[in-house]
């Protein structure tokens, strides 16, 4: 199966890029090659643009603020296990305090390295970062690779407050749904949502071996699916297949 994920607002889609660049990063970061360690500086260097939005860590500080208050409510239910209620309250307590302690824009302390934000200002430029425009970036990808692996563990700890925080929402956030099995008619899927129902994150599994591609559109009011298809050069074209498909709407 094949999982997509669609985002209602904006704020949604800024946590899922940086979700993505985190677990990029994260692959990056364990392995030795001089070439992965590159990317994995070029997707830090990403992900300082993308956390630069000025509303972004209060975005965050807000949603942990609200799902503390909601678990807070669910005290003493009986039918809810209060010593797991109790860890994830403490869970959002540990992202909060750490994402409030932080000073500035994430990453801030990064841009205090000269050294690596002459790398972040050439590494856009097509082969910006060769042995003589930055001979000293080329001596540290010829280090041991532990010796890089531990920079980057050391640069990526400022990063570490944000990745948490929003690893913790997004989880909870998935929990939320019930997954359903629907089917596509002629290629097309379309659902009325409730009113009143605020949801947050779409999210869609399909059979890999179906060779169908789902285009996902939706608002406050209806999720619409349209199933395409590569053709021989590679573009899609729209399928009259009837498929089946499993739909999670998260709120």
């Amino acid at each position: 199966m094949i999982l997509y994920e669609y985002p209602f607002n904006e704020r949604l889609r800024t946590y899922l890029r940086l979700e993505q660049l985190f677990r990029r990063l994260s692959e990056l970061v364990t392995r030795e090659s001089p070439v992965d360690h590159h990317f994995a500086l070029a997707t830090i260097f990403e992900t300082m643009e993308v956390a630069a939005r000025a509303d972004l860590k209060s975005d965050l500080l807000r949603d942990l603020d609200r799902h503390k208050n909601m678990f807070e409510g669910l005290r003493d239910n009986p039918a809810i296990a209060q010593d797991m209620l109790d860890n994830i309250i403490a869970q959002l307590d540990q992202c909060y305090s750490a994402l409030h302690a932080q000073n500035g824009k994430t990453g801030q302390p990064l841009t205090e390295i000269d050294w690596l934000m002459a790398i972040r200002s050439r590494i856009s430029i097509p082969g910006g970062t060769s042995s003589f425009d930055l001979p000293a970036y080329h001596r540290w990808q010829n280090k041991p690779a532990h010796e890089r692996q531990a920079d980057l563990q050391q640069w990526t700890q400022c990063l570490k407050p944000l990745s948490d925080a929003l690893g913790l929402l997004l989880g909870l956030l998935r929990q939320t749904g019930s997954p359903q099995k629907v089917a596509a008619s002629n290629g097309q899927f379309q659902q009325a949502l409730p009113a009143g129902k605020a949801y947050q994150l779409l999210r869609l599994r399909i059979h890999a071996d179906s060779g169908l591609i789902p285009e996902i559109s939706a608002n406050r009011l209806m999720v619409s699916v349209r199933l395409v298809r590569p053709n021989e050069s590679g573009s899609l074209q729209s399928t009259t297949e009837n498929a089946a498909f499993e739909l999670t709407l998260c709120a």
